[in-house]
């Protein structure tokens, strides 16, 4: 496997239990929550000037760096990479299929801007796929809009 991919998915894996303490069953301690902040921090600026090599591959690596800049303690200039990594999406947005990929992109993108347009194509390929059940990741990101259209800032 593509040592880029490992660390994408390494950096998601990481960043959404960060993001999602909440629904975690069990004791979390500090210092775990501490160690693997660290780890997500070293993760974001070990990639943040790596670019893809087509759409799909730039898509799942900017994912990544805007979920792990979300999960970390803010660092200084978080928030100007936020918005790079931000630009970056946009960019290659429209060169994505309707995927899973291209859904998580429009929801995280959508947390960061409140852009409506943005949740509703992401209802729209989330709706594509009812009529065949979700899978377990489909049905993960489509409570994920739901989760972020809850929070108290929209």
């Amino acid at each position: 496997m593509d040592t880029l991919q490992v660390q994408v998915e390494k950096l998601q894996r990481l960043a959404r239990q960060q993001l999602f303490l909440d629904y975690i069953d069990e004791p979390v301690y500090a210092d775990d929550i501490s160690r693997v902040n660290t780890e997500i921090r070293h993760l974001v600026d070990a990639l943040f000037p790596v670019r893809g090599k087509d759409a799909e591959q730039e898509a799942a690596l900017c994912l990544s760096l805007l979920m792990g800049y979300n999960a970390v303690i803010y660092g200084q200039d978080d928030d100007k990479k936020k918005q790079i990594i931000l630009d970056r999406i946009f960019r290659i947005l429209n060169q994505l299929s309707p995927s899973l990929l291209k859904c998580q992109l429009l929801i995280y993108c959508y947390g960061e801007v409140l852009d409506e347009a943005l949740a509703d194509e992401a209802n729209e390929i989330i709706n594509s796929w009812q009529e065949r059940g979700l899978t377990k990741e489909e049905q993960k990101i489509a409570e994920t809009l739901e989760y972020v259209h809850s929070q108290p800032c929209n």
